[in-house]
């Protein structure tokens, strides 16, 4: 008996232990990426704005394009929800050799939501581009996005996110050639691991209309500024993450924990056998 309550309680350990594991191969999965004969997921607006209030919406997934005079910023704008960190990655094809007279050196930045510029985990975010060279590539792999964070931090929250392509340097006769940029962000799913207790009231999406400007649109069937800048499928509450399943499966560990270790030194169960009385 006290085997198959053994074997019973191994076999229970078993399965949480494997419950465990795939919300974590879960968690460092990308988001499935669009079907590249999908024009409709995959094209994005073909022009920039010059400025936060009039940069360009695209989605992750898509891919945005512009045409410019070297030496104007670009903006574009997209939003990123809690759990995701996003990559963002920018290819700027440059003029004829021939048309050039010097090196250059261009340079991509992120702001959140608040215009806070975001740093990057890693990828070249700046990158020098010698008289010969014909494309520039640069990357930026943002922290994992939060759902609440301190007010002194500086932590990516949900929200718009910014980002702005320019030449940081370049000879003088350089200034107003034609250039070629494109954008696209990935998206990757870190779930639990760098999930808050707490939530915002709203996503972080700049011109975002008052409560009872919102009633208001609603009331006339127009979306609110945070609506229209929501993801595809829409802006998540916050609340819900893997560290739930990770929490759970703990506690079911430790309870099976206690079962064995109670199996185990429980003894037979038989009464202690008492010496005869003289």
């Amino acid at each position: 008996m006290r085997t198959v309550r053994m074997l019973a309680a191994a076999a229970l350990t078993a399965a949480a232990l494997l419950g465990l594991a795939a919300p974590a191969a879960l968690a460092d999965s990308p988001t499935p990426s669009a079907d590249p004969e999908d024009t409709r997921s995959t094209s994005g607006p073909t022009e920039a704005g010059t400025t936060f209030r009039t940069a360009a919406r695209f989605l992750p997934g898509q891919q945005a394009t512009a045409q410019a005079a070297t030496g104007d910023y670009l903006y574009w704008v997209f939003p990123a929800d809690v759990g995701g960190r996003p990559t963002v990655n920018a290819t700027v094809t440059l003029p004829d050799a021939a048309l050039r007279h010097g090196p250059a050196v261009w340079r991509v930045d992120v702001y959140d939501g608040l215009r806070r510029r975001q740093p990057c985990m890693y990828g070249t975010q700046s990158r020098a581009a010698a008289k010969e060279t014909a494309t520039v590539e640069l990357a930026c792999v943002l922290r994992p996005v939060r759902a609440s964070a301190d007010a002194w931090a500086n932590d990516p929250l949900p929200g718009s996110y910014y980002v702005r392509l320019t030449v940081t340097s370049l000879p003088d006769d350089d200034l107003g050639q034609p250039f070629t940029a494109r954008i696209g962000v990935s998206t990757v799913d870190k779930g639990g691991a760098y999930a808050t207790d707490g939530s915002l009231a709203a996503p972080l999406v700049p011109g975002a209309t008052t409560a009872d400007q919102a009633e208001a649109d609603a009331d006339a069937g127009r979306p609110s500024a945070v609506e229209a800048a929501a993801p595809e499928d829409g802006w998540s509450s916050g609340w819900w993450s893997d560290r739930w399943l990770w929490t759970g499966a703990g506690g079911v560990l430790a309870a099976l924990a206690g079962i064995g270790g109670y199996v185990l030194t429980r003894g037979t169960g038989r009464p202690p056998r008492v010496p005869p009385t003289a």
